[in-house]
């Protein structure tokens, strides 16, 4: 039984237009990992101080509202976790 010829394709090239649009040139984060682990070290902080001076620091008056601010610190660290690439 004869072979049948292998048939080559050619490389396919992109347009000129699209290896234009390549070349955008990217933002730096680098400030987005510094700011998450300060905002996660600050909520963490004022919830410790919270506790272990049983609610007289860091704000008096907040009351058990410290706790709401600690967890908000938090939440802004995973906020700002989302722009991380």
């Amino acid at each position: 039984m004869p072979k049948s010829r292998i048939r080559k394709k050619a490389d396919f090239t992109p347009p000129p237009s699209a290896k234009q649009a390549t070349n955008i040139k990217l933002t730096s984060r680098s400030w987005v990992a510094p700011v998450m682990l300060a905002l996660f070290a600050i909520g963490l902080a004022w919830i410790v101080v919270f506790y272990v001076t049983d609610g007289s620091l860091p704000v008096e008056s907040f009351g058990n509202l410290n706790i709401v601010v600690g967890f908000g610190f938090i939440a802004a660290g995973f906020g700002v976790s989302t722009q991380w690439k």
